[in-house]
């Protein structure tokens, strides 16, 4: 009985972890679209609610490995987006470098390769969309577009991915 109270608990830690980003992911693409901000009280939420939810659920299930998984894929995507940003401060923004740290919470906790596939999908998704808008001559190269709502889609398509395979699988 133990052991099924604890896998119950740590479900629902996790799925308050990823009903919750489900809602800060739309009110952050909404407000970044119209924007081109994303706000740290906002992005701060999300990681309130992440670490603790996805801290409880780690305990509850005794599953320190993807604890740690979820808090280093959360630093190597803050970390990866940093230095772009370091490197070049217009190619990116601040706050998008704070909201991949959040979304590499999540995806770590399903596992590497889906964060590589988030990661891809993002990039991947915001590059062809500034190309068709260069090649429709609405914008010059150069072109700024937000790219928090990139990264939240290249992340849930990661999340729905992961999760078919995990129902086929």
């Amino acid at each position: 009985m133990d052991v099924e109270l604890a896998t119950a608990f740590a479900f629902g830690a996790v799925a308050i972890a990823f009903v919750a980003f489900a809602v800060v992911s739309v009110v952050l693409a909404v407000i970044d679209l119209r924007t081109h901000r994303l706000p740290n009280r906002i992005v701060g939420a999300g990681y309130v609610i992440a670490v603790s939810s996805l801290g409880v659920a780690a305990i509850a299930a005794h599953d320190g490995g993807a604890a740690m998984r979820s808090f280093g894929a959360g630093a190597v995507l803050f970390g990866a987006l940093l230095v772009v940003r370091i490197v070049d401060p217009r190619a990116i923004g601040g706050g998008d470098v704070k909201l991949a740290g959040l979304i590499g919470l999540h995806l770590g906790w399903l596992g590497w390769d889906t964060v590589v596939l988030g990661s891809m999908f993002a990039f991947a998704g915001a590059g062809l969309f500034a190309l068709v808008l260069v090649l429709m001559r609405r914008r010059g190269f150069g072109v700024r577009i937000a790219f928090g709502p990139w990264l939240l889609g290249g992340a849930w398509a990661a999340i729905a991915l992961t999760a078919a395979a995990m129902t086929i699988g």
